[in-house]
Formats: C-alpha cells, sequence, structure tokens
C-alpha cells in the first residue's frame, strides 16, 4: 500500500498578525528540539498536540495550513472554536470539500509551540487516511511550521530536528548538495532535470513531502515529457477532491545536481485530477516521499534552501506493487489465537456432565484488511480476487500477525514469486494464488 499525495492545492493568504504569539518557539534554552517520528510509506509521521490532545500528523510541505481528518470523532474533546464554513479544493476530480475554518488553537510539537495556529476541520468521513496508512493519522500539517522554523529530517534514523532560524547554524559539508526554493502559495518549488528517451529535461517540481510516490509528472509532448512504451494503468492515491488515476513508468535517470537515481518510480496523472496543479506556472510535477528519503534533507524556507545528502536508503532500488491489490483496514475479525504451553485443562462438573475448557486457546480481535482497489488486467485480478474481499492469510502466514505496511511490502517482492492468498467472501472461504509480474522492465 502506498499512500500517495494528500498535497492540498488551496489558495491562503498569510496575514499580518497582532501581539500574540504569530509563530513556533521553542521553550528552551538551546531553541531546538527533537523528535521522533514513523516512516510509514516513505511519509513522517509526527506527534502533535492540539489544544492539550496527543494527536499524529503528516509532515507535508505541499499543505498550506493544518488540517484535521476524522473531524466528527474528535471535535468535542479538541475544544475547536472562532470557527467560519468554507469549501477547500484538491487532488482529484470531485467537488470542492467542505470545512471548518478555526482561529486561536495551540499547538505544540516537541518543545515548539504556537498559540494562535489556524486549522482547518474537514467534515468528509472518506478522507479518513487511517485505514490506507494502517496508524492513528488525524491530520497534515506543512507551511506554518517550515516557514518559522528550519526543519532537519533524518530518515535513516526516524529524527526530527527543529530549530529557530536565528539559532541555526549549517555545517560544511563536502557531500552535500543545497537547492534554490521557489515559493507559490506557500509551497516549495526546485528545479532540477529528469532523463527520458536518452534526453535530459529541465523540469520545475513542488517537493510534496505528503506524497509516498518518488515522481510525479504532468504529460507535456512539447517539452518531451511523456511515459515509456513500458507503463501500466493505476490507481495513483487520494487527494482531497477524490482518487486519482494515471500512468505508472519509469524515467531512464532523475538528476538532483549530482546526485543521480537511476529508473526512478513516475506516475504520470490523468490531466482531469490535476487541472489546478498545473496553474502553477511551468510546474511539470511533484517530488515526493520515495526520492526524499534517500537523504537526510534541511529545510530552511528563511533563506529558500534545500539541503541533501545521501543516507543508507539511496541506492535502494525503485520497486513497486507487482500484485495490483490495495489494502486498508476494515474493521477487525475474531481469530482463534494459541496462549503458549498450557499443563492442563480446566475441568468441571454440572449436572452430573463432565466440562472439559480448553485453555490453550483464546479469541481476541484482530484488525481485518480487505481489498480496496484492485488494478485492472493485474495478477490479482485475472486469478479471480475482487475488492471487498477480507485477506486472511498470505503464503500461509495469517494477516493478524502483520502491520497493513508488512503486508503491503510481500506485493513489492521480485517479480515471479508466488503468492498464495486467502480470503473471505460474503461467508465463504476461497483460496487463490498468483505470480507477481513486472510490467515495466
Amino acid at each position: 500500500m502506498t499512500f500517495r499525495s494528500v498535497s492540498i492545492l488551496c489558495f491562503f493568504l498569510v496575514g499580518l498578525f497582532g501581539f500574540s504569539q504569530s509563530r513556533f518557539v521553542i521553550e528552551n534554552k538551546h531553541r531546538s528540539c527533537n523528535i521522533k517520528f514513523k516512516l510509514i510509506n516513505n511519509l513522517v509521521v509526527i506527534p502533535v498536540e492540539v489544544n492539550g490532545v496527543e494527536l499524529s500528523f503528516l509532515l507535508d510541505t505541499g499543505v498550506s495550513k493544518p488540517i484535521i481528518f476524522n473531524f466528527l470523532n474528535v471535535s468535542d474533546t479538541l475544544n475547536i472554536k472562532e470557527t467560519e464554513t468554507i469549501f477547500l479544493r484538491g487532488l482529484g476530480a470531485s467537488k470542492m470539500v467542505e470545512a471548518l475554518k478555526s482561529k486561536n488553537n495551540i499547538f505544540k510539537i516537541g518543545e515548539a509551540i504556537k498559540l494562535n495556529q489556524d486549522l482547518y476541520a474537514v467534515f468528509n468521513a472518506n478522507l479518513d487516511l487511517s485505514p490506507r496508512l494502517g496508524i492513528p493519522i488525524h491530520g497534515i500539517i506543512g507551511f506554518d511550521l517550515f516557514r518559522d522554523l528550519v526543519v532537519q529530517i533524518n530518515y535513516s534514523t526516524q529524527r526530527l530536528k527543529l530549530t529557530e532560524p536565528e539559532a541555526y547554524k549549517m555545517k560544511d559539508c563536502r557531500k552535500c548538495e543545497t537547492f534554490n526554493l521557489e515559493f507559490y502559495n506557500g509551497k516549495p518549488y526546485i528545479n532540477v532535470k529528469v532523463e527520458i528517451d536518452a534526453k535530459e529535461i529541465p523540469i520545475k517540481l513542488l517537493i510534496d513531502s505528503g506524497g509516498s510516490d518518488a515522481l510525479w509528472l504532468f504529460e507535456n509532448e512539447d517539452l518531451g515529457i511523456h511515459s515509456s512504451d513500458k507503463y501500466f494503468y493505476d490507481f495513483l492515491g487520494y487527494g482531497l477532491n477524490g482518487s486519482v488515476y494515471g500512468k505508472r513508468s519509469k524515467v531512464d535517470k532523475f538528476f538532483l545536481k549530482s546526485f543521480e537515481l537511476k529508473k526512478a518510480n513516475v506516475a504520470y496523472p490523468d490531466s482531469s485530477s490535476v487541472i489546478f496543479a498545473k496553474q502553477i506556472r511551468n510546474r511539470n510535477g511533484s517530488l515526493s516521499g520515495n526520492i526524499l528519503k534517500r537523504f537526510d534533507v534541511v529545510f530552511n524556507y528563511q533563506k529558500a534552501r534545500l539541503t541533501l545528502k545521501k543516507n543508507k536508503y539511496f541506492r535502494l532500488p525503485f520497486n513497486y506493487n507487482k500484485s495490483g491489490i490495495e489494502l486498508a483496514h476494515d474493521g477487525v475479525r475474531l481469530v482463534k489465537e494459541e496462549k503458549g504451553k498450557v499443563l492442563n485443562p480446566k475441568e468441571s462438573y454440572q449436572n452430573n456432565t463432565r466440562i472439559i475448557i480448553d485453555t490453550r486457546y483464546k479469541i481476541a480481535l484482530k484488525p481485518a484488511y480487505g481489498i480496496v482497489e484492485l488494478r485492472e488486467n493485474s495478477p490479482a485480478e485475472q486469478c479471480g480476487l475482487q475488492k471487498g474481499d477480507i485477506v486472511i492469510s498470505v503464503n500461509g502466514k495469517q494477516t493478524h500477525q502483520f502491520s497493513l505496511q508488512e503486508i503491503m511490502q510481500m506485493f513489492h517482492d521480485e517479480a515471479g514469486k508466488k503468492m498464495r492468498l486467502r480470503v473471505e467472501r460474503n461467508g465463504r472461504t476461497l483460496n487463490f494464488s498468483f505470480e507477481l509480474a513486472d510490467f515495466l522492465d
């Protein structure tokens, strides 16, 4: 499962603030703090305290203002106030999404705190990201944090460091590359190069840490930006306004100055899904988590600089889902589990009847994983699997023993690997098998 871009293409005005605290400040003498984060599908998930309530947010350079999802579940405890109804537009072809704008909220991230943060609470329950990522996700945060603080992301150690700009000192780094950033509507853009059909093409990309893919490119024949002959049509992800579909392929090379990435994954979203994204002058696509995670990253918005240094993930191959299956949490299942070694079963007598209770097993509630997307003509579809099937086991291993991400990673294995799935469908248990297939090499 790869959760892709949730970048919000809304246009927000950054106004003047009053005398109250109008920026994130760090409450210690070092003016810097470290935060442990979770790396899920190339996405950075950080703990954020909103009005005293501990939540989990995606750290997303592609969003202008914090957005709260699952609003109906957390509204009572967040004490949201000073609200007005607005409508947001994002990726996807659906209509605009209703949201509640709230002012003067208290945000705390590690030891960084802001006392008058605006946020946008989305009503649409279909935008719950938690089932897709396998962990609770309550919202996304971006520009306001990056604008106020220098943000260092160490993907390999899963550590985030926040520093007040006046206290930040850039270390000499001969193995680093530094880029100038351009900003449009509070979002960072970078000028880089891509090689397609042996031709190097200059491109401008949104830096989108809220997307788990490597690259998204907008097809443009005049510039030579197009998919190769080897591609397949696929579900690409969810935006605020619905599902996004398009082509999946690879580019020959992708260049970040001296850093060269070969055979990088690329997606070409349908033009109807990104019509508003294309309105940014000269934008050619997005650079996302599957590339960012290969570096130690420093975002310095105050100086409009991005600094990259290769980390242990740099040489990892660009794999992709070769099954055609997208899974998500789909409620819970009753599962019979072995307790471990039990010496004697419990015995009792009732009405002269001997009753033996076998204490070797217990019944527990475990997460259920359902098929929510199934690629047309994929190996999984061709063998008879269907959307809505609940996957019970993969290659003889019970799915409840694994996280959602661990199961999805099995579908990224080498082409030719045989997969055996047992599923529940309408009260029946069915068995299917197929081989992972590589359509791009």
